[in-house]
């Protein structure tokens, strides 16, 4: 396995043996040349991820990959994996249940450094937490790549809603790439933390973003923070946008001062409908980070539909994750 070279992260790290590589904890990890880069490499490896010819790229051959998901997930966990072992790297899971230490009364802190002590070049963690992903940084040497920390942020699944708009708008990975891109993201966007990814990296590629959402869904002073506006009704955030991303209600992160409608009427006033489609701009897509409900925030012609691009977020997905987990690793994707 053939490094790339130093961490660049600082004396701290170094005197604490850090890996070689990086965190991908937050896209504010990823400067706008380091996200460009790796939507770049991920472009290189799509052959691979698709499934076609070569099934394998052993430039990670050796390399062993702790998988910690300690929140229900399907697409994320098995897209990483696939990821890992088209890259040659071995995937070891550790999941947190009555057979693990921690039923012994084992600190979490001490648990993360027992598993570190085995070796492993990266951690990919998804957790209920805020914030997990980064505290873990200062406790493992092995590289740290977030897939998800409760309400805070997805970067993966950003930079792979980035390169899947990208690709069906046929423009290439660079600095500036989605200037004079509409996109709207409507749903619940206060506890999606695609949303706060998506937005933030939308914005660095020079995207115009538009949030909504009922009630305090999309609040305007995170819309605000995160560089969008936000549109009174779904109709109007949709109006001339080139991509409309859908977002499920995150009903196990609401509180009890959050109020919803059920699905038929949430469907009636914010569900992607055939007539909402319309509102698009020409050649508009429709994005999903999954898991849909469908007759709730998009139905079901739409969802499955010409102008749908959420099977190839998938399919991008793991090729997106084969350059993080390189670049975790240290390793250049060439």
């Amino acid at each position: 396995m053939h490094r790339a070279g130093d961490s660049g992260d600082g004396g701290a790290a170094t005197r604490r043996g850090r890996r070689p590589g990086r965190d991908l904890c937050e896209i504010a990890d990823l400067s706008p040349a380091e996200a460009v880069a790796v939507l770049a490499a991920a472009t290189r490896v799509l052959p691979l991820a698709e499934g076609g010819g070569a099934r394998e790229l052993p430039i990670l051959r050796g390399a062993q990959i702790l998988s910690v998901f300690s929140e229900p997930s399907t697409r994320t966990r098995l897209s990483f994996e696939v990821a890992a072992r088209r890259l040659g790297a071995e995937v070891v899971h550790f999941v947190q249940d009555a057979a693990s230490s921690a039923s012994k009364g084992e600190t979490e802190r001490d648990a993360l450094q027992n598993l570190d002590a085995m070796g492993f070049d990266a951690v990919v963690v998804r957790d209920r937490r805020d914030g997990v992903p980064r505290a873990w940084t200062e406790v493992m040497r092995a590289r740290v790549v977030n897939a998800g920390d409760g309400v805070n942020e997805h970067p993966t699944q950003a930079l792979l809603d980035a390169l899947t708009i990208l690709e069906a708008f046929g423009r290439a990975p660079t600095q500036g790439a989605m200037t004079g891109l509409r996109v709207a993201v409507c749903g619940d966007v206060r506890h999606g933390r695609v949303a706060h990814s998506d937005l933030q990296l939308f914005r660095t590629l020079g995207a115009d973003c538009v949030v909504a959402g009922p009630g305090d869904l999309a609040p305007p002073e995170l819309a605000a923070r995160l560089g969008a506006t936000v549109a009174p009704t779904l109709d109007d955030a949709l109006a001339g946008a080139d991509v409309a991303v859908m977002l499920r209600i995150q009903r196990e992160r609401l509180g009890a001062d959050v109020a919803i409608p059920d699905a038929p009427s949430y469907h009636a006033a914010w569900g992607l409908t055939p007539a909402r489609l319309a509102l698009l701009a020409p050649g508009g897509i429709v994005m999903h980070p999954g898991p849909i409900n469908r007759g709730v925030e998009i139905a079901d012609v739409v969802a499955d539909g010409p102008h749908s691009r959420i099977l190839r977020q998938v399919t991008l997905g793991v090729a997106v994750r084969m350059a993080v987990l390189a670049r975790a690793c240290g390793v250049e994707l060439l």
